[in-house]
């Protein structure tokens, strides 16, 4: 304990100063985040925050309809991007506490990657993202909406809506920096130097950023699930070396946490059979009221955009238009809990991964030998991709690591030389079949477990439909 102590009083040596910001705590605003704590906002940040087109992000719940299964799930997205600012401040000023000089980062470039951080979502769809996967590809088939795209277009509409005074090459960066993950959309940097800062929100050169820091942290706490994934430790370790952002090889489990916590996720929360239930029944009454409501325009028109929130479930519920009945009764039976029957699953195996292609009802229906006569729409099928970011390759092949802080080398760690229990292969896909009616359980079931066969020789199935199930009414 001596050896912590600074002098003969004890008092432990002050921290080190905060990096030089030249704000005014006058302009500041604080909100206190149940995950982060106190969380600063400063002045340029506030102007987008108090738009309309901001303020929607209230009325998006960050997971959908997951809170029908896991009750605690209503956080919302306004909450997950003040995260994400404050998460991505928090790396910039790590960043320049220790390298400030060596990297040149200046205020400009905080301010710039914190907005990047806060705005990252503002053009998300409602339900999570079944709007944008789900609903939108069927709604309009051949689209390539995504809401990485739609944040881009309301940022430029909330500054030239709101007038804000910004930089114009600062706004093409945020831009550049919200859309860096994307593999289809991303745009051309501008930067020629300081390339790192564009990993921070949105990394799409190995996946570890802020973005994946805060929702894995939050939708852990809100569904109540343990996370012992501690993002501070890569914060506080992070290193820039040629422009890419490198950590300890001694974090190698930490990073790997990153990714595996993220898949327990997909797994246990974001993919449940339940609340892939409700999503597949959402996404019917979406598309039965889109030719009346317009709902898959809104998107076309930031003007418009900013109306469409999770809140247009309750306009269809008490709408008494003629047109809305059949996803009324949808919406319906989802408030009494009448929900798509699971009829069963398989995951899809190893070998068979490369050349698997998304099964749909009709396969389905194409393996029925007897029962009732079953139609495309008494069946809905969901296939669920579940991995490490990085597909069927390993997350961490593509991550650059360090000795210590004396070393000036990077390099890659091999698996094999951390762990042998390691996963060596990084890739699920399952297949899982429902019935939109109960008395078609079994009848669904059984075509299902021909499909298999016809597909496998054996049934990959776990194991069979219960007869409790199969037998049940309603």
């Amino acid at each position: 304990m001596g050896d912590c102590c600074n002098g003969a009083n004890g008092s432990y040596p002050p921290p080190p100063p905060a990096p030089h910001m030249d704000m005014d705590r006058r302009s500041m605003k604080q909100v206190f985040d149940n995950v982060h704590s106190n969380i600063s906002l400063d002045p340029l940040s506030l102007k987008f925050i108090d738009t309309e087109q901001f303020q929607r992000l209230r009325d998006l719940k960050q997971l959908g309809l997951t809170y029908l299964v896991y009750p605690g799930a209503v956080h919302t997205r306004f909450e997950h991007s003040l995260g994400v600012y404050w998460l991505a401040s928090e790396s910039v000023q790590s960043l320049k506490k220790y390298q400030g000089s060596e990297l040149d980062i200046d205020n400009f470039d905080m301010q710039t990657v914190k907005l990047a951080g806060l705005l990252h979502d503002v053009g998300h769809g409602p339900f999570s993202h079944l709007f944008e996967h789900e609903f939108m590809p069927r709604a309009v088939p051949g689209s390539i909406w995504s809401h990485e795209l739609m944040s881009v277009r309301m940022v430029d509409h909330i500054v030239d809506e709101h007038c804000i005074d910004i930089d114009p090459n600062r706004l093409k960066i945020i831009k550049e920096m919200i859309l860096a993950s994307s593999k289809e959309h991303a745009m051309p940097k501008s930067a020629r130097e300081k390339l790192f800062l564009y990993d921070i929100v949105a990394n799409g050169r190995n996946g570890i950023d802020v973005d994946k820091f805060d929702y894995i942290s939050r939708d852990s706490r809100a569904c109540g699930l343990g996370c012992n994934f501690e993002y501070k430790r890569l914060i506080d370790h992070m290193r820039v070396m040629g422009d890419e952002i490198c950590y300890p090889a001694k974090e190698y489990l930490t990073v790997f946490k990153l990714f595996n916590t993220r898949a327990d996720l997909h797994r246990t929360v974001y993919t449940h059979a339940k609340v892939k239930a409700v999503e597949l029944m959402l996404v019917d009454a979406l598309l039965k009221a889109d030719d009346y409501l317009k709902i898959s325009s809104y998107p076309l028109d930031p003007a418009e955009y900013w109306k469409l929130d999770d809140t247009i479930v309750k306009t269809i519920e008490t709408s008494h238009n003629r047109p809305l009945k059949e996803s009324r009764d949808i919406l319906l039976r989802l408030r009494r809990r009448d929900l798509y029957r699971f009829c069963n699953e398989y995951t899809v195996p190893k070998e068979k991964l490369e050349y698997f292609k998304d099964v749909t009802a009709q396969d389905i229906v194409c393996s029925q030998r007897g029962g009732p006569q079953l139609k495309e729409d008494d069946v809905a099928v969901c296939n669920v991709k579940i991995d490490l970011t990085r597909g069927k390759n390993n997350p961490l092949e593509s991550i650059n690591f360090f000795k210590d802080y004396a070393s000036n080398d990077k390099f890659p760690v091999s698996d094999g030389c951390v762990s042998h229990i390691l996963p060596s292969y990084f890739q699920d896909r399952i297949v899982r079949v429902y019935a939109k009616k109960s008395e078609l359980v079994e009848t669904v079931s059984e075509a299902f477990e021909n499909f298999q066969l016809k597909m496998y020789g054996v049934k990959a199935q776990v194991h069979d439909t219960p007869e409790k199930k199969k037998q049940r009414r309603f």
